[in-house]
């Protein structure tokens, strides 16, 4: 079972970026599909992005496509999602979870229910 913790999440302004990482144990992280859910208040869990770490290939839900980047470092077994000009409704707890059979084609459309390992969660909070 693989253990999965986020970090850097914080308060920031709108159309400033934040940088989280999600670091992986109990596993190499090149055989894992790592994707990055958010809860934001009210709202329900939603998929943002998917890396596959064994190449690097990523997918991205419309909401971020664009001003979000996820990319990985199998070296320090951490997948890390850039988030460039923020918005207020990015508000939200940012999740990495990790799966090895989800396929990146249906990754970031895939239920969280097929994912099995999870982070508790980092808190972005965009404000002025």
């Amino acid at each position: 079972q693989l253990q999965l913790v986020e970090s850097g999440g914080g308060l920031v302004q709108p159309g400033e970026s934040l940088r989280l990482s999600c670091t992986v144990s109990g596993g190499p992280l090149d055989y894992y599909y790592i994707k990055w859910f958010r809860k934001a208040p009210g709202k329900e869990l939603e998929g943002i992005s998917c890396i596959y770490a064994s190449d690097g290939s990523a997918k991205y839900s419309e909401s971020v496509k664009g001003r979000f980047t996820i990319s990985r470092d199998n070296a320090k077994n951490t997948v890390y999602l850039q988030m460039n000009s923020l918005k207020s409704e990015d508000t939200a707890v940012y999740y990495c979870a990790a799966d090895s059979q989800v396929g990146l084609l249906s990754c970031v459309s895939s239920h969280s229910t097929n994912f099995g390992s999870w982070g508790r969660g980092t808190q972005v909070t965009v404000s002025s």
